[in-house]
């Protein structure tokens, strides 16, 4: 009798401790994030993961993995074990990188089918902007000017097949204009020569620029978005003005393909209950970053639209090393 009473509670305590690891999160989340401290990725991704943590009741731990405008983080999470323990939060350029290694050859880092969607969480449209001394005073005057002395006007970005290069592709394509791409090591560098009269033009997003804008040492001619800002209700629209060219940085949280749908659920439900919790909406009005979340079906459709979008972008830029 004994002998099957301590049976019968060894098999309770063997349940018992299977059950608690089937529990998640039953250990602390790691949010991967691609870039150095100190971006828009890491601003976002800290209060987020705080935000989060009052509901899955668990540390989220932010760890930046930088490298190869954000290769090396992505990869590492499109690699990891599909548990729910990692995550990442990414910008617009994940959607860039595969298409530019094909381009080349080269096998991608990661392929976009290796991640999958957890929520959107900003979506900025970008802003064309000029120094505010510039001869343009309207979209309508650059793109003149443009037509009358192709690829002579010149616009800086944060890198080759940067977001910014590609969002100016975008728009160039759109208005059948030529302007010259220079590419800088980062958006920094990349405003401090528009300031200084080194460039003519920039792709930014909102944040960055309203205050130069309001200040009068920029000048914003046109956005990407789909209606106007409310930080810029005087600057148009390109879609307004009969150019088709659309473009969002944004950012978002992924799992690894193949995340249990019942760990994906809990995840969801911690980033809506993040986007509204009144610290993660102060941090995020801190930045001049206004939240526009999709729960992860709609940020699905929204990704693969975008993304669709970047990748003919970059085959029209094509290779660099053909360009003569």
């Amino acid at each position: 009798m004994t002998r099957r009473l301590l049976a019968a509670a060894g098999a309770l305590l063997f349940s018992a401790a299977l059950h608690a690891q089937d529990v998640y999160p039953s250990r602390p989340i790691t949010m991967v994030v691609g870039l150095p401290p100190g971006g828009v990725a890491d601003l976002i991704a800290r209060p987020l993961a705080f935000a989060m943590e009052k509901t899955l009741k668990q540390r989220v731990l932010v760890e930046n993995k930088a490298g190869a405008t954000g290769a090396i983080g992505t990869a590492a999470v499109a690699n990891a074990k599909p548990d729910g323990y990692t995550t990442l939060m990414a910008l617009s350029f994940i959607s860039i990188t595969p298409e530019a290694e094909r381009l080349y050859d080269r096998k991608p880092p990661y392929e976009m089918n290796q991640l999958a969607p957890i929520a959107l969480i900003s979506a900025d449209p970008g802003v064309l902007v000029v120094r505010g001394d510039a001869p343009w005073k309207t979209v309508k005057d650059f793109v003149d000017d443009a037509k009358k002395r192709p690829a002579k006007i010149n616009f800086g970005s944060s890198g080759l097949y940067s977001v910014n290069q590609l969002a100016m592709e975008i728009f160039a394509h759109a208005a059948d204009i030529k302007l010259w791409h220079i590419p800088y090591t980062g958006v920094g560098p990349a405003m401090t020569a528009l300031l200084g009269g080194q460039i003519d033009a920039l792709a930014s997003g909102p944040s960055a620029v309203i205050g130069q804008v309001k200040g009068g040492r920029l000048k914003a001619l046109g956005s990407w978005g789909v209606k106007r800002l409310e930080a810029l209700p005087d600057v148009p629209t390109f879609k307004e003005l009969g150019y088709d060219a659309e473009f969002y940085i944004w950012s978002g949280v992924f799992a690894p393909a193949g995340t249990p749908s019942t760990v994906m659920t809990a995840l969801r439900n911690a980033v809506r209950a993040a986007v509204e919790d009144p610290d993660f909406k102060n941090a995020m009005a801190k930045i001049r970053t206004p939240i526009s979340y999709l729960d992860a079906p709609e940020f699905q459709k929204f990704w693969e639209r975008d993304a669709k979008m970047l990748a003919t972008a970059v085959r029209r830029i094509g290779r660099f090393d053909d360009k003569k």
